[in-house]
């Protein structure tokens, strides 16, 4: 099973790959995978009577590559907020809907451009001040406000699109910077004239009527089949969805560099009001695969490893003991998450059609020294649940580290 040579790096297997291509681009999600790639792989596994699922829906891109191609696609997550994301992006809109976002928005528009000192409504998001200068800030806080108003008046179609939009404004209005594989912040003069506040407030309303425009085009995009999303846990599969009934799966579930989706999905969270204050934070990452947000860092440094789980890589207690070395915490954090992968793919197997295959999206990693062959563990767990069939292609050399690579883990059920 070793893997193939890597295909260079492109934008044809990243998230700006998506940007152009109808509703894409919508929102992005660090690290996000390519229309194209689901694309490709639908082609070649996917037939005419496929039933597609993607435990892991992240921004919804497999959904919504089924939605447009008319493939029938069930989608899982345990974030509330991914879920909706990937339902306003899967959704037909009638002309209706987009003519009210676009009136709506007028009144947006208006709410940005109003007098400087009115705050509007802040979510409580931790040290928000970091996040954006309180001249945009409090024009977010304006938009925001009329938002919620509107959504006591006009359909929740429009709705949703207004705040599809907003969170297109505010991320990228925000002092951040996503040119490494996280977020990280930017540094920023907190000195302003007057006449720097005014076209800070006049760059966020155009930045609004451009992206609501945006939003309204792409909405009118077909879309040929309805998917499913979900709110399920990946470790629970079986309580939500059919047994023996998905013919390809093709997913891409988080990877284990400690890399926190809900610190990167914050701002979404908090302004759509899918979070209140920063412990419920950590206990959402901590439910998730993977999590290392607030408490859930605690939580993995208090984990203990059940003794009836195995890891069926031969080199993994190694690949423990030599991280544990450097650090006790991220060795426990790496057990967690192949033991959770463990059960997961445990369920997986269980809601796979005999003959389904399955793709699986993963990147290596290495902490410090010690190289986490991330393709060949899911290759060794896909094999101990019961798929057979195994293949590892790696498709593309990621930008970070010069050892780091991702790849299609591929498996089929007998």
């Amino acid at each position: 099973m070793e893997a193939q040579k890597a295909i260079s790096s492109t934008c044809r297997f990243t998230f700006k790959g998506n940007q152009k291509h109808t509703r894409y681009g919508w929102l992005r999600l660090t690290p996000a995978y390519s229309v194209h790639l689901v694309s490709d792989l639908l082609q070649t596994y996917a037939k005419h009577d496929a039933v597609v699922l993607d435990p892991f829906c992240g921004t919804g891109t497999t959904a919504l590559t089924c939605a447009e191609l008319g493939i029938v696609c069930d989608t899982t997550d345990i974030n509330s907020f991914l879920i909706w994301l990937t339902q306003t992006k899967t959704r037909s809109y009638m002309q209706s809907d987009i003519d009210t976002l676009k009136s709506a928005s007028i009144e947006v528009s208006k709410s940005i451009r109003a007098a400087r000192e009115d705050t509007g409504w802040l979510p409580p998001l931790y040290h928000i001040e970091k996040w954006w200068h309180t001249t945009i800030l409090n024009a977010l806080g304006r938009a925001m406000r009329k938002i919620n108003k509107l959504s006591e008046e006009i359909p929740g179609n429009s709705v949703d699109l207004l705040k599809i939009a907003f969170c297109r404004v505010a991320i990228e209005q925000a002092d951040i910077s996503f040119r490494h594989q996280s977020m990280s912040f930017r540094k920023r003069e907190h000195r302003l004239n007057l006449d720097s506040q005014l076209l800070q407030e006049d760059s966020v309303a155009v930045n609004w009527e451009e992206s609501v425009a945006s939003i309204a085009d792409a909405a009118q995009s077909p879309i040929i089949e309805y998917p499913r999303a979900i709110l399920c846990d990946a470790r629970a599969l079986s309580s939500k969805l059919e047994l023996n009934h998905y013919t390809c799966v093709i997913t891409s579930p988080p990877y284990p560099n400690r890399m926190s989706y809900i610190r990167e999905l914050r701002p979404y969270l908090y302004w759509l009001n899918y979070l209140q204050d920063q412990r419920a934070a950590g206990e959402l990452d901590w439910q998730a695969i993977g999590g290392t947000w607030g408490c859930a860092t605690s939580n993995v440094a208090k984990w203990q490893p059940p003794n009836n789980v195995n890891i069926p890589f031969k080199d993994f207690n190694e690949i423990l003991t030599n991280v544990a070395e450097h650090s006790h915490l991220l060795s426990r954090y790496i057990h967690k998450y192949f033991y959770d992968m463990v059960h997961h793919c445990g369920e997986l197997f269980k809601v796979v059609k005999s003959g389904g295959i399955v793709n699986y999206i993963v990147g290596n990693s290495k902490f410090y020294d010690v190289m986490l062959p991330v393709e060949g563990i899911y290759a060794a767990i896909f094999k101990q649940v019961g798929f057979h069939n195994i293949e590892v292609r790696s498709i593309r050399k990621r930008t970070s580290k010069k050892e780091l690579f991702e790849f299609i883990v591929s498996a089929r059920k007998p």
